[in-house]
């Protein structure tokens, strides 16, 4: 008796957490709808797309299992949903008991289809296939597609059945307002139709499938290898397109890259905010001109105009930084001053920024002070940002998409191949003890200063499930790219997605053939070619400075304040004049062109920008002459410079001589004749 009550005990206490641990099985964030007894009805009866819902149990062993791969279809027919969405029904909850009974569920899982249009007295068909793998269900979904009838076929559905030569012939040479791709393939083949439901959500190009059987349209388009891909252009011309690889993943991406093509807004924005975008796209039209950019190329404008938005807007945010914000700062400084590829003045900047901020025992900053230093209040030779968003692989349609997130993103990417190419340059920081020190530098500063609260808390979320895994320089760099295309997959479609460049696992085809495979059917990434991939891109060779901000020559320096005559004559005057005024303005002008000094001789300048107020904001007050090697001394402190040596030689020489003099005469008093 007692033993049986412990195990009934021991029973309940166990089930709720395994209730509670696998009800998370599916959630909000995975690309599929989520049942419940009170909405399956309404959702399934008289639908304008058909339904694939799993019925299923939160502790049945095979469903936990098998939600990985349930998980991976939604995914990979997301773009779908128009014509044939995917749901999921927990049947283990005690609300939807009485839904699973009326709808015959008896073993889990159960699939069944619910056609489009389909009555309220429907209750599915139940799939009943032995094979359950992601290509096979889609297949599946395919079929239950095309058993529709016309009077009950998918609102939004395309016609996936294939056209003859002598519908398709006539199209040659004629002209659209849209592309109309042609994948003629064999009869048993799903590329062309899956490569049509993949673009369902694009607009700008029409995809027909034609069959390798009809021999008349293989003999005017000159195919011979299938599935091939022939594409009429809105201009009356057509090309047969190459790809790398006769699969479907490589077809729809071709096709979605293709100009013009762009992905249609949600039912939900496109009424109400198509014409505040058309404006707002004209508007930027207008005031900010295109930049013609190559998708293979990084651009050090995207890379600069992140660190201008981050350090004078962003930052901005907080008067003052001090504890953990403080800490977060100087993490981040010291991270970009070490990893920043190409040398420069961004980098003369950040180097400067990180040794005045580990100099300083303050434990408070006042934002202003970081400010005057990144704007170069000292007038520190070499040292520029520019004051402009420049944005140019990360330019978007219109403002407000793409932009500074995109930068940002691009920013920690360059930074994690550049820790995998130079690995020592972290040493002596603090930061090198960590495993994947770019990636807990950037959790620690989106958590801390990034503007958008819920990206920020999607993007802790992620580190906290599998950031601590990373354990060695590429691992590093393979998680932020994975998680990036995981931020791109859940984006995709939604109002901040941008037409022109909707969001798409990336790398695409086109600039690495090699990092997609198929397995089964199904897309897979090459992870080792990714990574290959991933390092060229994001080195240094690949930046490009193009359209970069170059730094400003210093500006003249004030008056003379000696007295004299007021000179008012150009500089080529002064320099072709005789006397002394002339050549002094020649060596300070050979002065100021002087080289940068090098990295490793910036102690004058980091003392400088410690206490900027002591000259008036560096050389903007009083005291006149010229800046001397872009240390901030003019020519006045140099001559008090020469002044004090001078005077110091003849005090120490005046005491020398004093003391030996005495010296003398001590002796000669004191002395004694010996016997």
């Amino acid at each position: 008796m007692i033993r049986s009550w412990l195990k009934a005990a021991v029973l309940l206490w166990l089930v709720p957490g395994c209730v509670d641990a696998t009800a998370r099985l599916y959630t909000e964030e995975d690309p599929l709808v989520i049942l419940s007894s009170s909405s399956l009805k309404p959702t399934v009866t008289n639908s304008s797309s058909a339904w694939l819902v799993q019925f299923f149990s939160s502790w049945c062993g095979h469903c936990i299992q098998y939600s990985s791969t349930w998980k991976a279809l939604a995914q990979d027919v997301k773009d779908w949903q128009q014509a044939l969405s995917v749901a999921v029904l927990d049947c283990a909850q005690e609300e939807n008991f009485d839904v699973c009974k009326e709808f015959s569920i008896k073993f889990y899982p159960t699939f069944k289809y619910f056609r489009a249009h389909s009555p309220e007295t429907d209750r599915g068909t139940t799939y009943r296939g032995a094979d359950r793998e992601i290509q096979s269900v889609r297949q599946l979904m395919v079929n239950i597609l095309q058993n529709h009838t016309k009077l009950d076929w998918p609102d939004h559905c395309p016609p996936l059945e294939p056209y003859s030569s002598v519908e398709l012939l006539p199209l040659l040479g004629q002209r659209s307002d849209h592309y109309t791709a042609i994948i003629i393939e064999e009869p048993e083949s799903y590329v062309g139709r899956e490569v049509i439901l993949d673009l369902l959500q694009f607009s700008g190009v029409e995809v027909k499938r034609a069959l390798s059987s009809d021999l008349p349209l293989l003999d005017a388009l000159k195919i011979t290898t299938f599935p091939s891909i022939y594409l009429l252009h809105p201009n009356a011309t057509q090309t047969h397109l190459h790809v790398e690889k006769k699969l479907r993943f490589f077809f729809s991406s071709l096709l979605r890259t293709l100009p013009g093509v762009q992905r249609r807004l949600k039912p939900s924005s496109s009424s109400s905010s198509s014409g505040g975008q058309t404006g707002a796209l004209q508007d930027k039209q207008s005031t900010e001109p295109w930049r013609d950019f190559d998708r293979s190329k990084v651009y050090t404008a995207d890379l600069e105009s992140a660190l201008h938005y981050l350090l004078r807007v962003e930052l901005a945010t907080h008067n003052s930084l001090e504890g953990e914000e403080l800490k977060v700062f100087k993490d981040f400084v010291t991270l970009v001053a070490k990893l920043y590829p190409g040398g420069g003045s961004v980098v003369k900047l950040m180097e400067t920024l990180s040794d005045w901020l580990l100099s300083l025992p303050l434990q408070r900053i006042p934002y202003q002070a970081v400010l005057d230093l990144v704007d170069n209040k000292m007038r520190i030779s070499g040292v520029f940002l520019g004051a402009e968003l420049r944005w140019v692989g990360c330019q978007g349609s219109r403002a407000g998409l793409r932009g500074y997130p995109c930068s940002l993103w691009t920013l920690f990417h360059v930074l994690t191949v550049q820790h995998d190419a130079t690995p020592t340059a972290l040493e002596n920081t603090g930061l090198e003890g960590e495993a994947a020190p770019v990636l807990q530098v950037m959790r620690r500063y989106i958590r801390t200063f990034f503007g958008c609260e819920q990206c920020g808390r999607h993007f802790e979320e992620a580190a906290i499930a599998s950031m601590d895994r990373v354990q060695n320089r590429e691992e590093q760099i393979l998680w932020l790219w994975n998680q990036h295309n995981r931020v791109n997959y859940r984006l995709a479609g939604s109002l901040s997605d941008d037409p022109l460049f909707p969001k798409a696992p990336w790398p695409s085809p086109s600039l690495c053939s090699s990092c997609h495979e198929e397995k089964n059917g199904v897309h897979v990434w090459n992870h080792d070619n990714v990574l290959v991939f991933l390092r060229q891109h994001y080195g240094a060779s690949n930046l490009s400075p193009k359209y970069s901000l170059t730094p400003p020559r210093l500006p003249a320096p004030p008056p003379d304040p000696d007295p004299g005559p007021v000179r008012t004559s150009r500089p080529q005057e002064e320099q072709r004049g005789g006397g002394g005024g002339g050549e002094r303005k020649e060596a300070e002008r050979r002065a100021e062109e002087q080289p940068e000094p090098r990295p490793g001789h910036r102690g004058e300048e980091t003392r400088e920008a410690v206490g900027p107020r002591g000259r008036g904001g560096g050389g903007g007050g009083g005291g006149g002459g010229v800046w001397i090697l872009g240390l901030g001394f003019n020519s006045v402190d140099m001559s008090l410079c020469v002044v004090l040596y001078v005077c110091s030689c003849l005090f120490i020489m005046l005491l020398f001589f004093f003391f030996r003099v005495r010296s003398r005469r001590w002796k000669l008093r004191y002395a004694r004749l010996h016997v």
